[in-house]
């Protein structure tokens, strides 16, 4: 099992996925394109447990929504806190 976190900036995301020991197997710093973000999570799909996406005002729509493509990540929940 995996786990994955992004942290979406202005024009990047950084995106990290690891293991169930907690060892780092995909660390990288990519352009805000949906299609880079999954192209970069597609080797580890099968096995992840969840994606979490840290809600900022930077948080693209599209690249979030985009995310319900990946297994298991197929009802995001997003909470307004504003």
């Amino acid at each position: 099992m995996k786990f994955c976190g992004i942290d979406p900036h202005s024009n990047n995301s950084v995106i990290v996925v690891s293991d169930a020991e907690d060892r780092i197997v995909l660390q990288r710093c990519l352009p805000n394109e949906l299609g880079a973000i999954l192209a970069a999570l597609a080797p580890h799909c099968g096995d992840l447990a969840g994606v979490v996406v840290e809600s900022t005002y930077y948080a693209r729509p599209g690249i979030m929504h985009g995310l319900s493509v990946v297994p298991r990540c197929d009802r995001p929940n997003f909470l307004d806190s504003g």
